[in-house]
């Protein structure tokens, strides 16, 4: 049949196949106009999903078996002969006959289809579950549905896009001796800052509880960032599985980074620290929270806020850029406590000289300064907005633990620098 034939045999929006080799396939389609471009252009569409379609059909069928029996791990299996299963792409659901395995002793089912095609959660495949899951880590279900219908002409159930990037999510978490290379040059860098902060979000039956999210960056000998990667688990009451996957990232920099300077950074809370100073050389209070301490008792210490504005410029000044800076800034609040102010006003000034005596050795700005060293913990806390927050934290959103931990794997291999490609390349390259 020729060319010609070919086309005149088809319908409006239907596709052929006109020739499968072992390298190609070839599809035709007739793909009709309208008067309106908006449904021409619909069509078009519908008719490049006909074509992924066959050619997904054509390309899956490549990775089975003839049927006879296959060794896996040692063990022998025969084919139960051809079964039908419904497999989801791009393009849309795609029906397939395939062979499935079991040995002699029964157990359980094997596809060599599904384990060659690197089909994910036993339905999708890899292109679809990549899209998706990219999708439901930046937008909730409804939004990723509503996209996915308007941009690429699928319509998929709302369970189906949380479950399948609940399965990625699981196939990112089972890996993790997985490294992912870093494009940084050690002798580019010379500072590795971790930060950990935690805010709250709601989990099902828990109600609001804290999740955390730790940061690892690399700086340069000018101070800029040259690298950011991100790590984050729902809320647990001991923090465990942050701490345990947190350490794995920070024992990973320190192996590719072995000579330059680590620093801790974070706020005041006393389980930060307990956990940072075993990794770092140098612990830095964040500075920002410090100049809290410093706004508080500006407003607590003068009558008239024009006095209150130019003492906390001054201050938040003498504590970044000179030397022993904290120390003197502590001897001044001291000085306002004898002032004829109220108590409660007293009992706020009182409560910034005990947060600047508790963290002193943490406060050398200066000199954290003079070394090039990372002073604010802005990037860890944009990350408890961006990872958790702008995606977990929206109107009517509550979570089951294992939905959370999904979402915020996606969403920190996602947001860190060049994870998300790596780990793709890695699941390809699995066999």
């Amino acid at each position: 049949m020729d060319v010609k034939e070919i086309i005149s045999s088809l319908e409006l929006g239907e596709s052929c196949v006109v020739e499968n080799s072992d390298t190609y396939v070839a599809i035709m389609v007739k793909i009709p106009y309208s008067s309106s471009m908006l449904v021409t252009e619909e069509g078009i569409q519908n008719g490049l999903n006909e074509v992924g379609k066959q050619a997904t059909e054509c390309a899956l069928s490549r990775y089975d078996t003839d049927g006879s029996p296959i060794t896996v791990a040692k063990i022998r299996y025969t084919s139960k002969g051809l079964s039908c299963k419904y497999y989801q792409t791009p393009y849309g659901e795609v029906y397939l006959q395939r062979h499935v395995y079991q040995n002699s002793s029964g157990g359980s089912i094997y596809c060599p289809l599904e384990y060659n095609a690197d089909i994910i959660g036993g339905t999708t495949t890899p292109r679809f579950a990549k899209m998706v899951s990219s999708k439901y880590s930046r937008n909730g279900s409804k939004a990723v549905q509503r996209d996915l219908s308007e941009s690429n002409g699928r319509q998929v159930a709302r369970c189906y896009i949380q479950d399948i990037s609940e399965s990625v999510g699981t196939v990112v978490a089972s890996r993790p001796g997985w490294t992912y290379a870093i494009p940084i040059e050690p002798k580019e860098v010379a500072t590795a800052s971790f930060s950990i902060d935690g805010t709250c979000m709601m989990l099902c039956g828990d109600g609001y509880r804290q999740a955390m999210v730790g940061s690892i960056s690399l700086y340069n000998s000018a101070g800029e960032r040259l690298y950011t990667r991100y790590t984050s688990m729902p809320p647990e009451s001991k923090k465990s599985r942050f701490y345990e996957s947190f350490t794995r990232e920070i024992k990973n920099i320190k192996r590719l980074y072995p000579k330059v300077a680590y620093v801790g950074i974070a706020d005041g809370a006393a389980d930060n620290w307990t956990f940072l100073s075993e990794y770092v050389q140098f612990q830095i209070l964040d500075y920002y929270h410090a100049t809290e301490y410093l706004s508080t008792v500006s407003g607590a210490a003068f009558k008239r806020p024009f006095e209150a504005k130019a003492w906390f410029d001054k201050a938040r000044h003498i504590l970044r850029d000179e030397k022993d800076g904290a120390k003197e800034l502590m001897e001044e609040m001291k000085l306002f406590l004898k002032k004829r102010i109220t108590e409660a006003k007293k009992e706020k000034i009182q409560a910034a000289i005990t947060y600047f005596s508790n963290h002193l050795h943490q406060m050398n700005y200066h000199q954290y300064k003079k070394d090039g060293y990372p002073i604010g913990s802005g990037v860890v806390e944009a990350a408890c907005k961006v990872i958790i927050k702008q995606r977990l934290c929206c109107a009517g959103m509550k979570w089951t633990d294992a939905g959370a931990k999904a979402v915020l794997t996606l969403r920190c291999i996602n947001e860190s620098d060049r994870m998300w490609e790596q780990f793709w390349e890695k699941k390809r390259n699995k066999h």
